[in-house]
């Protein structure tokens, strides 16, 4: 029996497409069997669709819920989305999973969005900086 592959690409419109139908809990699933998704999270996020971006940080919410140790693998990829040429909403939308993902690293990249200059990224990132211990 042949083996049938779906491309990179296809899996990015179909995990946007399951998020805009609300099926996050597939999409859970599937950043728990398969810790490369991670890497995509930042075009992930690029999405215009604000559901399917609400909808990734939902389940980032439930990774984090579930202690899921993968979750940190998503960093690199959220990382660029920090710079200031990239749309607030978008620099909001990682500031927000940076946040969930809490650790040391993620929130070291928050503490200079403190001064952004869009006054929602800052109010995230005072917020999320507000609730997590000194580090």
């Amino acid at each position: 029996m042949d083996s049938f592959k779906v491309s990179d690409k296809e899996t990015k419109v179909v995990i946007g497409d399951f998020l805009e139908m609300g099926h996050a809990e597939n999409i859970i699933a599937m950043f728990k069997q398969d810790s490369s998704l991670f890497a995509w999270t930042g075009e992930l996020l690029h999405d215009e669709r604000f559901v399917v971006r609400l909808g990734l940080v939902l389940v980032f919410e439930e990774l984090a819920a579930l202690k899921h140790k993968e979750i940190r693998l998503a960093i690199p990829a959220l990382a660029p989305l920090l710079a200031a040429g990239i749309p607030a909403y978008v620099r909001g939308e990682a500031v927000t999973i940076l946040g969930i993902i809490g650790t040391i690293e993620a929130l070291r990249l928050l503490r200079p969005l403190k001064n952004d200059a869009d006054p929602q990224v800052r109010e995230i990132v005072e917020d999320i900086l507000a609730a997590k211990p000194k580090s």
